[in-house]
Formats: structure tokens, sequence, C-alpha cells
């Protein structure tokens, strides 16, 4: 029977020694700091990146809330269910934004895991804020979770940024069915088809409602962040 081992060995996969490459570093203080700014750039990068791609969505749901109101009060003919239809889309930039502020609060927890727990106690060396924090931040590099709930970052968009945006639509509303169309009773504008003009009004203020609800939702705060007086939250939800 013939032996192939030494051909695998030779021409297979990396033998231990450069399979725990990584490991000769954390042994190494002065190869670890000369590790650490190179994956900080990184993250900060990464967090960048996802903190531009939730101002991109702003900025297209402030861009239709704007046309959807100047094509709206543009004429008296213009019907108030378009403010609804951006309404609704303003609902789908709202979800999409939750999932890019998770990503983006995931990449900013661990810079700011990082600063406090290597660059504070670089300038002032009063101890770490998590004393195992090198394997903490291992634990989530090869395991990597959300560390916002999708409920926490629904109401910090609300709160933040879609709470004014939908107030605008729903004042918008208001005010076209009742000032801007006095031909009609406001229940006329209002209706869409099959729907009652007043039963429309209720469904709008049972959605402004939950909005509301959502936003001011009381809860421990998962977030990573000092800032504004909040306490921080946790490094990372188990």
């Amino acid at each position: 029977m013939v032996d192939d081992t030494s051909d695998t060995d030779e021409d297979g996969p990396l033998d231990r020694d450069d399979q725990e490459i990584g490991a000769t570093v954390a042994g190494d203080d002065d190869a670890l700091l000369g590790v650490l700014p190179h994956f900080y750039r990184g993250e900060v990068s990464q967090a960048n990146s996802a903190q531009d791609r939730i101002d991109r969505t702003t900025d297209w749901a402030i861009t239709l809330l704007a046309a959807v109101l100047s094509l709206v009060f543009s004429s008296r003919n213009m019907p108030a269910f378009l403010l609804l239809i951006g309404i609704f889309v303003l609902s789908i930039f709202l979800f999409y934004e939750v999932r890019r502020y998770r990503f983006y609060d995931h990449w900013r927890a661990r810079v700011r895991f990082v600063q406090e727990n290597v660059f504070a106690n670089a300038l002032e060396p009063v101890g770490v804020e998590h004393p195992a924090w090198r394997e903490e931040l291992s634990d989530d590099l090869r395991n990597p979770t959300f560390k916002v709930s999708t409920r926490e970052a629904l109401s910090r968009r609300i709160r933040r940024v879609y709470g004014l945006l939908f107030a605008v639509a729903g004042v918008g509303w208001t005010f076209k069915v009742t000032m801007f169309t006095p031909e009609q009773q406001w229940t006329e504008a209002a209706e869409l088809p099959g729907l009652h003009g007043a039963l429309v009004a209720v469904i709008l203020g049972l959605f402004f409602a939950g909005v509301i609800a959502i936003g001011l939702w009381p809860g421990g705060r998962e977030a990573k962040g000092e800032i504004h007086g909040v306490e921080p939250g946790d490094w990372k939800n188990e």
C-alpha cells in the first residue's frame, strides 16, 4: 500500500506554523500593537461606509417627501391619497434603514470597544472597562452578531428622523383634505375607493399612534454609546 501523506503535506494545506501565525501575534505585545491600528482603521472605514449608506437612504426619503408634497399642493385637483402613498414608501425606506443602522451599530460598537479598552488606557492607564477585552473582541470577530435589536433600531430611527417625516406627511394630508379642498367635505376629499373618508382617517390615526408608541417604547438600551447623557449599553448582547 502506497503512502501519499508526504505529497499531501508538501503540496496541500498550510502547515500548523502557518495556520497559527495569528497566535504568535497574541503572545508578542509589540506585534499586537502593530496589528491593532490596522484593525482599528478597518473598523472605522466599515462604520463610515455603513453611515454613508444610512445617509443615502435618509436623503432619498426626504427627497421623496418633498416631491410628493410639491406635487399634491401644486393644484387643487391633485388627490390627497398621493400623500398616503408617500407615507407607505417612507415606511419601506424606514425598514431598509433599520437594517442598515444595525450594521452600522455593529461596526461602531467595535470601534468604541477598541477606543475605551486600548486607546483610553494608553492615554491614562487606570484600567480597562472589560478585563477580558481581547477574548470578547476575538469572540465577536469569530461570531459576529448585531449589538442592537430590530425594535430598538426602529425606535431610534423614528425618534431621530422618520417621526418628523411622518409628521410632516400627516400634517400635509390633513391640510389637503380640509383647507385646500373647501369645495368638498373633508370626508369626501379623504376617501379611497371602497373606503369612507372617516375610516381612512381612523386608519391613518392608528398608524401614527403605532409610530409614536414604537418611538417612545421604554426598554433597556442595547446600542453601544455614551452620548447625550444616556447610560452606555452592554458591549455585546449575548
